[in-house]
């Protein structure tokens, strides 16, 4: 602020006389009020700090009741840090194909991979869902008997539907659909290209396939122990067969009262890490359409060196069919696969070739498996890394179905991607 003396020069020296006395007693009045103030400030006596009061527990806040809507519990209020249940998370796959073949009959040409969506939620620190979703197109799209709808262009499908209760480590238990944990590749591997090396599985684990069960619909205990340090792994599960059509499991409910039943073990060695060692077994009633009714083992083993450099996957199963009646003779079909692959040094990482011969050998005595055919075959490919959530795949396949039969000779080209 300009002091009064000063003020009254330039004042003065605009000629502006008759205007001094009032000016001068505005800033003198300002200037006591301000005095005024301070002196009040400084006589007012301290005021003591409150007192610190303790902090209050953090409430405790439940997951929605039962009634309230699917995927809610926003309106429950909540502090920083503490969970909201349930929580979903949702992960997307799909991916796109060229092939083309030298078999009769077939077209080359672009086609629409599959669409998958997983769907994980935690309903509580120790109860979580899991559920898989896939879109799969037709080929008879828009097609149908005259007078009825025309089919959809994609076959939808519910996967995996799983609820889980985590004890701890080495006891869970959980109910629903699965991929039926019979062999390494149908649990590492799910729907969803991208996940796994190659454009497409072995052909014994193929989706929509009848050599193995790819699903199974029951109870299922898991669970890891240490074992020293071998870290052992068990499965062992309860529930429905295979339907009548032994593709499909028993989703809608057992075509009889004889529940399937599997157990599946496995180590892990801290020494030698990537090692998977294991074996599953299965048993079943299979009742046909034709009637009849075979009592179905499944054994199976797997060596898995599961890293980059290299990957080394093995696995090998047989199937034993007997007739109730006794009157087919016993059978016993063999699968069996041996997959590597190497990621390179160089370029970043990207280039990863690999190579894989598979093997199916179906008995003429075998009535169950007579539609699944034979196969002696190879595949080579090389996989590259678009980046972290994106592959090209270039693929080679030379098949036989039977001896004696030409080799049919198939290339791929697939982009596969996670979003």
């Amino acid at each position: 602020m300009w002091s009064s003396s000063l003020l009254l020069c330039l004042l003065l020296q605009n000629g502006t006389t008759p205007l001094v006395q009032d000016l001068l007693a505005r800033i003198e009045a300002l200037e006591k009020r301000v005095a005024e103030l301070e002196q009040e400030k400084k006589s007012a006596p301290a005021v003591p700090a409150p007192a610190a009061t303790p902090q209050a527990a953090t409430p405790q806040v439940f997951p929605p009741s039962a009634g309230a809507h699917q995927g809610g519990g926003g309106a429950v209020p909540q502090d920083a840090g503490v969970p909201e249940y349930p929580s979903l998370h949702i992960n997307g796959f799909a991916d796109v194909n060229f092939s083309g073949s030298d078999q009769r009959g077939t077209h080359s040409g672009f086609n629409e991979g599959q669409f998958a969506l997983h769907f994980v939620s935690a309903l509580s620190p120790k109860v979580n869902f899991f559920g898989e979703i896939s879109l799969t197109a037709r080929p008879d799209a828009g097609l149908g008997p005259p007078g009825a709808p025309a089919a959809p262009g994609f076959n939808a499908e519910v996967e995996r539907s799983i609820v889980r209760f985590d004890q701890s480590d080495r006891f869970k238990v959980s109910f629903g659909r699965y991929h039926t944990p019979i062999n390494w590749w149908n649990t590492a591997y799910h729907h969803g290209q991208w996940l796994q090396t190659t454009v497409s599985r072995p052909e014994m684990i193929q989706f929509g396939g009848s050599f193995l069960p790819v699903h199974f619909v029951g109870a299922l205990v898991e669970g890891s122990v240490p074992a020293g340090s071998l870290n052992l792994n068990y499965n062992v599960g309860l529930g429905n067969g295979r339907s009548s059509t032994l593709s499909r499991a028993g989703d809608a409910g057992d075509v009889d009262n004889n529940r399937a039943w599997l157990a599946n073990l496995s180590v892990r060695p801290d020494k030698l890490y990537g090692l998977q060692i294991g074996g599953a077994v299965y048993h079943d009633k299979l009742n046909l359409t034709s009637g009849q009714n075979f009592k179905e083992w499944i054994s199976s083993g797997h060596i898995v060196w599961n890293r980059e450099n290299p990957e080394i996957i093995a696995e090998f199963s047989n199937v034993t069919h007997k007739d109730y009646s006794g009157i087919v003779a016993t059978a016993n079909s063999q699968a069996f696969y041996i997959q590597s692959g190497y990621r390179l040094p160089f370029n970043a990482r990207v280039w990863k070739p690999y190579y894989r011969y598979e093997y199916i050998h179906i008995p003429r005595s075998d009535v169950p498996f007579r539609n699944v055919p034979n196969l002696s075959g190879s595949v080579v490919g090389m996989r590259y890394d678009l980046s972290e959530f994106a592959a090209l795949k270039f693929e080679y396949r030379r098949q036989r179905r039977a001896p004696g039969e030409p080799s049919v000779n198939v290339g791929f080209l697939q982009t596969s991607f996670t979003f």
